[in-house]
Order: C-alpha cells, then structure tokens, then sequence
C-alpha cells in the first residue's frame, strides 16, 4: 500500500518541499531509503523502527520503499524522522488518512517536522522558522512540530501549529482519540514584558568622543561598525555601552535573524 506525507529541506535561509512517498509491498523484510539522503537521514530506518515499536504500533515485517522527491534534491538532516513514521503506519492502516485539522482529507494537507528518539518521543530539530514559513506560503493549512519548537513555528503567522510531545500522540490525534490543540503564542513574541536593563552605559566612557559619536551615528543608522584595537585599547567597552541606542529589531527583521541561528 502507498501513503504520502509532506515534509520540507532547508537549503540556505530557505525552504524546499520534500513529499516523503512510502510503500509497503510484498518480499523478503527490507527498509531503504531513496532520494539522495544523507547519512543522518539514512540512519532515520533505525530511529523510526524503534519510534514506532515503542510508541505502542506495530513494524511491517515486509518490504518498505521510503522516497523522497524530488530526488535530485538533497536531503539532510533528521527531520525527516516524523514524516517517515507517520507515512508508514498510514501506509500500514495503522493511523488514517485524516487531515490536520480533522475534517475529510488528505494527510498531505499538513506539513510534518520533527526528530524522533528511540522512546518515540520528539527532539529539538533546527530550521523549523523557514520550513513552516514556507509552508505558509505554499498554502499548507497547519505543521506538526516537536512541542520544544512550537514557540518558534509560532512565529509564522496565518498557519495553525500543532506540538507534539510523542509519536503515540500524533496518532492518537489523527485517529480522533485525543486531539492536539494548536499552540496559542503567550503574548507577543518581541515583547520582553520589562524594560531592558543596559549593564554598560556611555555616560561612563572618559574622552573617546569620536568613538562614542561613531556609535551614536552607527545605531541611529543601523549601520555595520568594524572594531579594531588591541587590549587595553580595544573598544570593547565603548561598543557594549553602545546597545542603549540600538532600536528594537521589528518582528519581520527579528523572525529573518531567527533564521540564522541554529
């Protein structure tokens, strides 16, 4: 039997749509893996084996054919662990075909993320921001993530995100047994509730008036500063004085920073 299950690759700042096609047919037990993965990807057949043997499900004793398209396209990293699980037990009835968000449809209406661990239960996995975002813009109405990375999808707005703790979980949602809130943001993202404490303040650099006023016009401008110095001359200390000035990064730029980090 074939299912399909939507997942997604970060190449760059960006994202791409990977749709994770798995069939179970007749022959000697056998797991492979096709699509141009990588090494972590490959190792997801033993992840997922365990995942779903510990999360209460049965493994296909059978053969089992996982791709991933496009398959010019290179694949790596583990969040592909999620989308491969939920592909297999829908290909071996074992969860439905059910939409994300519980009405008739397909499974392919939602867009799956996450690394699994032995236990079945879901780990950190970086590039969340860009791959919901492009989900978003592709029209995918709503993302399953591990529940740690749900504040982070949350940044995306106009797409429902779901956090899931654990393998049984999803597929208890997607049965209709026990279904998965969407995350709710707690607040705004860029609002840090206090006024912000500076340990450093200019008013204590003696002299330096030229270094203080390149700081001044850098932070209004929001221009790029090069420091150059050897201690105890470096401007290390007039440049941490220096983020009083800087301007609360907007939630656009904020969420393109995010980006960046791992």
């Amino acid at each position: 039997m074939l299912a399909k299950a939507c997942s997604c690759a970060v190449i760059g700042l960006d994202g791409a749509l990977v749709e994770v096609e798995v069939d179970i047919g007749h022959g000697l037990p056998a797991f492979s893996i096709v699509g141009l993965p990588d090494a972590a990807v490959t190792e997801a057949k033993e992840r997922v084996r365990a995942a779903i043997k510990n999360s209460g499900a049965i493994f296909p004793m059978r053969r089992i054919t996982v791709n991933l398209a496009p398959a010019d396209l290179r694949k790596a990293g583990p969040a592909y662990d999620l989308p491969i699980a939920i592909a297999i037990l829908m290909a071996s009835e074992q969860a439905p075909f059910a939409s994300a968000v519980g009405a008739t449809g397909e499974a392919g209406e939602a867009l799956f993320l996450g690394e699994l661990s032995l236990d079945g239960s879901l780990r950190h996995t970086r590039g969340i921001l860009p791959m919901v975002a492009l989900a978003r813009d592709r029209g995918i109405p709503a993302v399953y993530v591990p529940a740690m990375d749900a504040a982070e999808a949350a940044l995306v707005e106009d797409i429902a995100v779901y956090p899931v703790e654990h393998l049984a979980q999803l597929v208890a949602h997607l049965r209709g047994e026990l279904p998965i809130a969407p995350y709710v943001p707690d607040g705004s993202p860029l609002d840090s509730g206090d006024d912000t404490i500076y340990p450093y303040d200019l008013a204590d650099v003696r002299g330096q008036e030229h270094v203080k006023r390149a700081l001044e016009v850098a932070a209004s401008g929001g221009h790029n500063m090069l420091k150059v110095g050897q201690p105890p001359t470096s401007p290390r200390f007039e440049c941490r004085s220096g983020d009083q000035y800087k301007s609360p990064a907007c939630f656009s730029t904020a969420c393109q920073q995010r980006r960046i980090l791992p």
